[in-house]
């Protein structure tokens, strides 16, 4: 994995550019520890971070490429995994090469099909192509969004990063959010709309799209869909084809130059990659390591809620023990959750969702000390329906996005002033309507199906993005690659229209997924149920997150006081309020601090 940025301008030169490309690049200078690289001419300013994980030598970047006087130049972030019949097909077609890493393989597949080249390609990415024979600029990104790419218009050129902080590294933008932003950020929370940047007029490149920009226009694309259709495989077919997509994109995302390694939480999604991943291993006599994450006085803390049933831990040994895996958990302590609370805001450039994140980001810089690329199993609940919010009519039937329901309101502690500004509510409602006039509708089905099908597609475009966010921010943030083979998106288009009954045969969520690890693992692992990453439940985080909000509210200076109810918020926070748990309130606190100190480190202007 790596971190791009860098602009193209038509209206000047870029060759005296050099202070400034250098100054965005080394803001992202942890998403490529290894190798930075700087390409100035003409009109366009490339800037590029490299971790290494294939072909150490070959695959420096930006990368271009020079044919009768005109280039086309490259700067790419992410891993193409159908690569290497990329380039047995381009090879064919006349194209020669002289690496053998998959960055040569993308920009020949450009200089191939030009746009269209994504069409060709299985991976997770975020690119930016210069073609100084066009005078065009092409940002894309993989069909899930995966890998992250912004980008804004400034005075006709177009300024575009990995990260939002390169692109404030850019002496033409500031951080300024207005009230489309503030209703973000208050509203929906970590969760954001797709192809938001949040800030001011910066957006980011949606899932499955690629925008192409000249000196007169801006071209957006989107060349990948959900598209709903009858499914016509039986149930023993379906799951047979199940197995095989997981055991193809493992394999595939198994091949790196460097260690591969696996996440191991005792679930059903991350134990099936694991015991997949190490059978195939086996076959090359190696071991696969595992890592799992659990809290110090977690037996003690430990409680059951919505989303959690029991303990990990002693599901992730018994994993471990028949994959054969030599395994590592990580034990975290309530002072160092609190005392990197804000890194992964840090990361993402924006407040989070506080030590569920904080958590994620100190077991990858954990994991990062022995290896350079693990697997995952996130995003398998989304593919797989697997979520309580799937089963329960009054999710089904809520006029909203259904985790909404969950969450005891960050816009419900807003003063009412800023409430009457914002009016959180329409804009929910507006953000909500946007994406059910997305949906790709079935005529054929029942009404619970297609109420079934909306919520898959709430999850798929909206949810899963912020867990991919959270994901790629937490382990960048450390140079360390996470693959996420449940995002191959042929799996996800299979997976689309195999009616939910299927998908919960036997009774239980996910039900078609135990069937297809059914040669991979034991029958008490399979059917065990759906647990969430876990939550700290130590009351001592919670005492450092409380005690930090009150500071802030001591502080008349803080800026979130200028946005927040403070009597209820003090009242939260010293104990006094009945109507609001301490799971709760723990949440809300991690999130308001991290809004205050966002605002305070960003030096943040607000435009309302």
């Amino acid at each position: 994995m790596c971190g791009i940025t860098g602009w193209v301008s038509w209206t000047r030169l870029l060759g005296n550019q050099e202070k400034t490309l250098k100054e965005m690049t080394e803001s992202i200078t942890h998403r490529g520890p290894d190798a930075d690289g700087f390409w100035l001419d003409g009109h366009a300013a490339f800037g590029h971070r490299r971790l290494i994980v294939v072909d150490p030598e070959g695959g420096l970047q930006p990368m271009i490429y020079e044919a009768d006087g005109s280039k086309v130049a490259l700067s790419y972030n992410g891993e193409i995994y159908n690569f290497q019949e990329l380039r047995e097909e381009l090879t064919v077609l006349g194209h020669t090469f002289q690496s053998s890493s998959d960055t040569e393989v993308l920009l020949h597949s450009y200089l191939e099909w030009e746009e269209n080249c994504v069409h060709h390609l299985n991976g997770i990415f975020a690119f930016a192509i210069w073609d100084e024979r066009k005078d065009q600029l092409m940002l894309g990104r993989d069909h899930l969004g995966v890998k992250p790419l912004y980008f804004a218009n400034r005075d006709g050129e177009i300024i575009f990063g990995s990260e939002l902080k390169t692109l404030f590294a850019h002496p033409s933008i500031e951080p300024v959010i207005d009230k489309n932003g503030l209703s973000e950020v208050f509203g929906l929370g970590p969760i954001r709309t797709p192809g938001q940047g949040v800030f001011k007029d910066i957006e980011e490149v949606r899932a499955g799209h690629y925008v192409l920009f000249t000196k007169d226009e801006r071209h957006t694309e989107r060349y990948w869909k959900l598209e709903s259709k009858t499914h016509e495989d039986d149930l023993d077919e379906t799951v047979e084809n199940i197995k095989w997509y997981l055991e193809d994109t493992v394999n595939r995302q198994l091949y790196a130059d460097r260690p591969v390694v696996s996440m191991l939480s005792g679930g059903l999604d991350s134990s099936g990659l694991t015991a997949i991943a190490s059978k195939q291993l086996e076959k090359t006599g190696n071991t696969l390591h595992t890592y799992s994450m659990d809290f110090e006085n977690s037996d003690d803390s430990f409680a059951q809620d919505f989303l959690r049933v029991d303990k990990d831990e002693p599901w992730v040994k018994k994993v471990a023990e028949h994959a054969g895996t030599n395994h590592e958990s990580i034990i975290l302590d309530a002072e160092s959750l609190v005392n990197n609370l804000l890194v992964p805001m840090r990361a993402r450039d924006l407040p989070g969702v506080g030590e569920i994140e904080t958590s994620l980001y100190l077991l990858f810089k954990e994991m990062e000390k022995d290896a350079t690329v693990a697997l995952s199993g996130e995003s398998a609940d989304e593919v797989f329906s697997g979520y309580p919010w799937f089963h329960k009519e009054e999710f089904l039937d809520a006029d909203t996005f259904p985790w909404l329901l969950n969450m005891q309101g960050i816009s419900g502690i807003l003063s009412d002033d800023m409430k009457e500004k914002l009016d959180i509510p329409a804009y929910q409602k507006a953000r909500y309507q946007e994406a059910l006039e997305e949906v790709p509708t079935l005529d054929s089905e029942t009404e619970t199906q297609a109420k079934q099908r909306r919520m898959s597609y709430m999850f798929i475009t909206r949810f899963l993005p912020f867990m991919l966010d959270r994901k790629d921010r937490s382990s960048m943030m450390t140079g360390f690659e996470v693959r996420v083979p449940f995002c191959d998106y042929r799996l996800v288009e299979y997976l689309w229209n195999v009616p939910i009954e299927m998908k919960n045969v036997d009774g239980i969520e996910k039900g078609i997924l135990r069937r297809a690890l059914a040669d991979y693992l034991p029958e008490d692992v399979r059917y065990r149920k759906k647990s969430a990453y876990p939550s700290t439940k130590d009351e001592e985080y919670l005492a450092g997150v409380r005690n930090w909000m009150l500071r802030i509210l001591d502080d008349p200076d803080s800026p979130v006081l200028a946005f927040i109810d403070t009597d209820k918020i003090r009242s939260i926070a010293e104990e006094k309020a009945t109507d609001i748990d301490a799971n709760a309130a723990k949440s809300l606190f991690d999130y308001l601090i991290q809004i205050n100190e966002w605002m305070k480190e960003y030096d943040i202007k607000v435009e309302l």
